[in-house]
């Protein structure tokens, strides 16, 4: 597939730009036809053009991006022209900065002439998809403004969500941290004081102190070679999932794992309805919003139901009911999608789904937490136990081991 950067028209008259994935130039007009657009134009993006604007600027951070956006709006709501509204915001971003060495070329086209949607497109993924299409959808319905404050929100919800996530796990990563951390002071350090003073009497020692010795002469020994063997299988690991067969494996397993499938099923939709609502809002076509959107999920196997679905819809069908039989989507998606479509209101239940999905995602991952934090401080109590136990029956029954030399 090869990256075509178009120009079309709407029925309105109104003049879109964009680029889209095509095997060759009629394709693309093929695609933008099936879009419900009128075509205008449609030239491929050469290689070095998508090295330079790709590959040399770095994706703005979700936070400074979602900021610029939102002060860009209000500017532009004012009646400050685009270029000027540009320059202003450019002049106080810190020198050398990923979001300066973005919005610096932006600024420049947008002198030249180029519409914002383009010179954000030809940014590559300093930008994210998303950007582009809802501000070409917002310039050709002539209210840029409105389009980039609700850009700026979706950014705002959607790394909310994602810092919610983050933030809620690490209290049990911490405490994973520190339990292993005890666990080996426990085998590393403490356990081998006593080597020496049960040497004599190994064989009569009790089973378990036996068993605690030996786990801690292995861990001195081998505990290296372990170390570089599980280092070695994550990188191994971690290639394998690049390969697009086991990565579409991996997500399709990691979906029927009993309570965290669903939390990630929950997590990945609600992410992909917010994006489409805002796409489909701001009057983007929803086959091309669809194609949009999947760039939002981070697992394979939803990524690639969505992708069916997008292809049957430019062949006329509806949405909801492909997106029922993919079986990647909870029940209530599909009910809320359902009434979208019957009542035509598609994005006001799309956000209503996104919030739904949300909130309870947020539950989901307060319980899930909530039983992980015991059972790891359990699991740590025990083994800890375990080995002070071991030893000091081991040293009560000094007396007993001596009376057997």
């Amino acid at each position: 597939m090869t990256p075509f950067r178009y120009r079309a028209a709407t029925v309105s008259g109104a003049l879109r730009t964009g680029s889209v994935q095509a095997e060759s130039a009629a394709d693309a007009l093929e695609q933008l036809r099936r879009l419900g657009l009128i075509p205008i134009e449609a030239t491929a993006i050469r290689s070095k053009d998508m090295k330079r604007h790709s590959g040399a600027l770095k994706p703005i951070p979700v936070p400074a991006l979602s900021k610029t956006l939102g002060q860009l709006a209000v500017m532009l709501d004012a009646g400050v022209a685009l270029d000027r509204a540009l320059a202003t915001l450019v002049e106080d971003m810190p020198s050398g900065s990923a979001q300066r060495s973005a919005f610096e070329p932006v600024l420049r086209q947008v002198r030249e002439g180029r519409a914002l949607s383009r010179a954000m497109s030809d940014a590559g993924r300093a930008f994210p998809p998303i950007a582009a299409a809802m501000t070409a959808a917002g310039e050709a319905d002539g209210r840029p403004g409105s389009a980039l404050a609700k850009l700026a929100s979706t950014l705002d919800q959607a790394q909310a969500l994602r810092s919610t996530l983050i933030s809620a796990m690490i209290y049990p990563v911490m405490l994973l941290v520190i339990a292993n951390g005890v666990i080996a002071l426990m085998l590393f350090w403490v356990v081998p004081q006593f080597e020496g003073l049960f040497s004599d009497a190994a064989g009569s020692l009790p089973p378990m102190t036996r068993l605690v010795l030996a786990v801690s002469h292995g861990a001195r020994r081998y505990g290296l070679f372990t170390l570089l063997g599980l280092i070695a299988a994550g990188y191994g690991g971690w290639r394998l999932l690049q390969r697009p067969e086991v990565r579409s494996w991996a997500d399709r397993s990691i979906l029927r794992v009993p309570r965290l499938g669903p939390l990630v099923n929950m997590a990945e939709c609600a992410r992909f309805m917010r994006v489409l609502a805002s796409l489909v809002g701001g009057g983007v076509g929803l086959p091309e919003a669809l194609a949009i959107s999947r760039r939002s999920l981070l697992n394979s196997h939803m990524a690639a139901a969505v992708d069916r679905v997008a292809k049957g819809l430019r062949e006329g069908e509806g949405l909801t009911e492909p997106l029922a039989a993919t079986g990647v989507f909870p029940r209530l998606a599909l009910s809320y999608l359902r009434t979208g479509e019957q009542t035509a209101q598609l994005p006001l239940m799309l956000e209503r789904l996104a919030d739904t999905l949300d909130r309870d995602v947020r539950i989901q991952l307060e319980r899930m937490i909530g039983l992980l934090t015991p059972l790891i401080t359990v699991a740590m109590g025990a083994i800890v136990a375990t080995i002070i136990a071991s030893i000091m029956t081991a040293i009560l029954g000094f007396d007993d081991l001596a009376l057997t030399k």
